[in-house]
């Protein structure tokens, strides 16, 4: 029986806990082995191109630009990249967005070590890979007639902007965060506001509520 290939997986978190947790568990495998990280979406997109991965699991919230950023930098560079989202937003306020802009799956940080492993086969075979409960929220909205959500008309950098607003941070504490500037985060949250049809925050985290995009 032929052996199967040995997957390359290259890691983008900003966490080193997180990167060497990941490793731990992807060395327990015969058929994938950590090529390549970053801690950043610069040295991600940077080191990745050497790397020779087939897969990447990337963090959506790198601290110096947004995993979507990053994920529609590199399908520019290298559409037959599999990319696999990793977050710890549950799966609802970013999956879709994420598999929109080109990812190739999407798991929570709390999904099993299991389910990990399986999703790196997966996407690895040129397949997507979503969880049963994501599975089940699309077919729930098969068929459905309605307008496209106002949160559906922001930009990544404004949707992210408008759930860090919801859960209660600050436009300073935004910034010092994704490490721009108060001034542009203050940007962010004004063309939001005026594409959401809203007059401040509280209205924002009212809808962001109401919507579910934050707990």
């Amino acid at each position: 029986m032929k052996e199967k290939a040995t997957i390359r997986v290259f890691i983008a978190d900003d966490h080193a806990i997180v990167r060497e947790g990941l490793k731990q568990i992807l060395a327990d495998t015969r058929d994938i082995v950590v090529a390549g990280e970053a801690e950043n979406g610069h040295d991600a997109i940077k080191l990745f191109r050497g790397s020779k991965c087939q897969v990447m699991l990337l963090d959506i919230s790198l601290p110096d630009r947004s995993g979507i950023e990053v994920l529609k930098q590199i399908k520019k560079e290298k559409p037959e990249l599999a990319v696999l989202m990793l977050s710890m937003h549950r799966e609802d306020q970013y999956a879709i967005r994420s598999l929109k802009a080109g990812a190739a799956g999407y798991l929570t940080k709390q999904s099993a070590p299991r389910e990990l492993v399986t999703a790196i086969r997966q996407v690895a075979e040129g397949l997507k890979y979503i969880s049963a409960s994501l599975a089940q929220e699309l077919a729930n909205t098969v068929g459905e007639d309605h307008d496209t959500a106002l949160h559906d008309t922001l930009s990544d950098r404004e949707y992210q902007t408008l759930v860090m607003i919801a859960s209660g941070k600050t436009v300073g504490a935004i910034a010092e965060e994704l490490k721009l500037s108060v001034k542009t985060v203050s940007e962010y949250r004004a063309r939001l506001l005026v594409k959401m049809k809203l007059k401040n925050s509280a209205e924002l985290t009212h809808y962001a509520i109401r919507n579910q995009l934050v707990e």
